[in-house]
């Protein structure tokens, strides 16, 4: 008996231990290599007093079973959960048992958490949500141009519609991806609308803000999503782009004088409600940013 009770302890703290205090995560998706993921979530573990991994994976495949072959790795090899990027989020919805409000909301996840069941978030949308509004004011939101209706645009779409009753134009070089888009924003009760190649320049005009979410501008897809004439005119721009912070969109926003949101913003806020997803733990959000953005040397002008 007393071999039991002396065990005993040792055996839940040795559980404790290792579900408690260590974090293996992950991202997955294509073009990481430069990713500040990793450093955010170390910092944030150290903070909290736990021994965070974060390891970063870009399948050699980018299908859907490609994917499925990725995140069953990453659950078998006992990773506690793993974030989601290009171009993967909306096909990971397959492979979760639970999906929380915001994923099923959006149609895609950017966050999961491994366990008995496999549980899905969207933290681009809360993230977004906290962005803009630590930015902006909401009588500045006002109607907007979306570029780029794939996972990120999803999650900033439906994080805009639920803050403005602005129209939400949604532009897409896939028709089909910007029409499904528009159609679950208006099931849902928001106001959007398709836009096409030919309308992109009427339409950029008649709006308060202008919002990258496409992979264009991202150091492995350099370049500008729309064309430079029909910048300026708005009020504010967002780019979800954050490799490099200062993207060519954002310096054209910056030189016609628009409000910026930059990608920083977004990486920050999500990656913050991650990793209180994971670890159920609150983060001191001010106190918190301050300290990465000095730790991380990342030039305060640019966000």
């Amino acid at each position: 008996m007393l071999a039991i009770y002396l065990s005993t302890p040792e055996v839940y703290l040795k559980h404790y231990l290792e579900t408690f205090l260590n974090l293996k995560l992950g991202l997955i998706g294509n073009a990481i290599a430069k990713s500040k993921a990793p450093a955010l979530h170390i910092f944030l573990g150290e903070l909290h007093g736990l021994d965070v991994t974060y390891d970063l994976f870009d399948p050699l495949s980018n299908t859907e079973d490609g994917f499925i072959v990725q995140i069953n790795e990453l659950r078998d090899r006992g990773y506690s959960g793993c974030n989601v990027t290009y171009p993967f989020k909306q096909m990971a919805m397959q492979s979760v048992e639970h999906c929380e409000p915001s994923a099923r909301l959006v149609g895609a996840t950017n966050t999961i958490k491994f366990g008995s069941e496999t549980r899905a978030i969207n933290t681009d949308h809360s993230g977004f949500i906290r962005a803009l509004t630590s930015k902006l004011a909401a009588a500045e939101f006002g109607s907007t141009l979306i570029l780029g209706a794939g996972g990120v645009g999803r999650a900033v779409a439906f994080g805009l519609a639920s803050l403005s009753t602005g129209t939400c134009h949604i532009f897409d070089p896939s028709t089909e991806r910007a029409s499904e888009l528009v159609s679950a924003l208006n099931r849902n009760g928001f106001h959007s609308k398709i836009v096409r190649q030919s309308e992109l320049g009427s339409v950029s005009q008649r709006v308060k803000g202008i919002l990258n979410c496409s992979p264009i501008g991202h150091y492995q897809s350099p370049g500008v999503p729309i064309d430079l004439k029909y910048i300026g005119g708005q009020t504010w721009a967002f780019d979800a782009v954050y490799t490099p912070l200062d993207t060519e969109f954002l310096k054209t926003c910056r030189a016609v004088n628009l409000k910026i949101v930059s990608g920083f913003e977004l990486f920050f806020y999500q990656g913050l409600d991650s990793f209180e997803f994971w670890t159920k733990q609150k983060a001191d959000e001010k106190g918190v940013r301050e300290a990465f953005i000095r730790q991380s040397g990342i030039n305060k002008a640019l966000i």
